[in-house]
């Protein structure tokens, strides 16, 4: 440099201190509302966190509503039944009375499920009496039903007789009565099967029946179950209380 000022170095020069004098002016001078200025930040900040926060929070419903929900899937569930016993029942309106009086005691009812129980029942009663087996039948039947079959069983034994049987099916099961009386519930089934069955002496001589034809066999049989109370309507075991051979 020979000592002179360069033209664009002083025009440089005074931008900057133009620019410089400006922030002072602005950076450095106090306006009075700072402190409403940070209140109003920190009201902001926090309205944010706030609705951050609200996000994460699981709103638990009333007890009341969960109440009312309870009670109206319940009355879904009846209607539901109801209307399945209707359907089931058809035009017979006291069958239809005496289930829908069963599932006031007990609203698990359900006839379909009944009548697929009982012809399980069926099959092992019948099988069951004819094998001998007392144990079997003690847990399906009442004590004076047992008491008939175990009679039954004792006299064959006596014979030396044996029953020679196999079960070919159920043609069809129809409930005939229903009823709820003194807190037991009451259900009288007529069974239309298909059996073989023949009576064999001791020599193994047959003495009753056929091996080799199918023979149609008609029962009513009544299943009862005490539904008095709820911890008795609890219990969903029936039991075969009474028994009637058509053929």
């Amino acid at each position: 440099m020979n000592g002179n000022i360069d033209i664009v170095t002083l025009i440089t020069l005074i931008v900057a201190v133009v620019v410089i004098l400006k922030l002072r002016s602005v950076l450095g001078r106090r306006t009075g509302d700072e402190e409403s200025r940070i209140e109003r930040y920190r009201a902001e900040r926090a309205q944010q966190e706030a609705a951050a926060g609200s996000e994460k929070v699981v709103t638990l419903p009333r007890r009341d509503n969960d109440e009312a929900d309870y009670r109206a899937e319940g009355d879904v569930a009846i209607a539901d039944a109801q209307a399945r016993i209707t359907a089931f029942a058809g035009k017979n309106t006291n069958v239809k009375q005496g289930l829908l009086e069963i599932l006031r005691f007990d609203p698990s009812f359900d006839p379909e499920k009944f009548i697929s129980g009982a012809k399980s029942a069926y099959e092992m009663v019948v099988m069951a009496f004819a094998a001998g087996n007392r144990r079997l039948l003690k847990d399906l039947l009442s004590g004076e039903v047992y008491e008939g079959f175990a009679g039954a069983i004792s006299e064959r034994e006596a014979r030396n007789e044996e029953i020679d049987q196999s079960f070919v099916g159920i043609d069809s099961a129809d409930i005939l009565e229903a009823e709820v009386k003194e807190g037991i519930a009451s259900v009288t089934v007529r069974f239309a099967s298909q059996l073989i069955s023949a009576t064999r002496d001791a020599a193994g001589e047959v003495i009753d029946g056929d091996p080799h034809r199918i023979k149609e066999v008609t029962d009513i049989w009544t299943f009862s179950r005490d539904v008095s109370t709820p911890r008795a309507a609890s219990n969903p075991n029936w039991k075969l209380v009474a028994t009637l051979a058509n053929a």
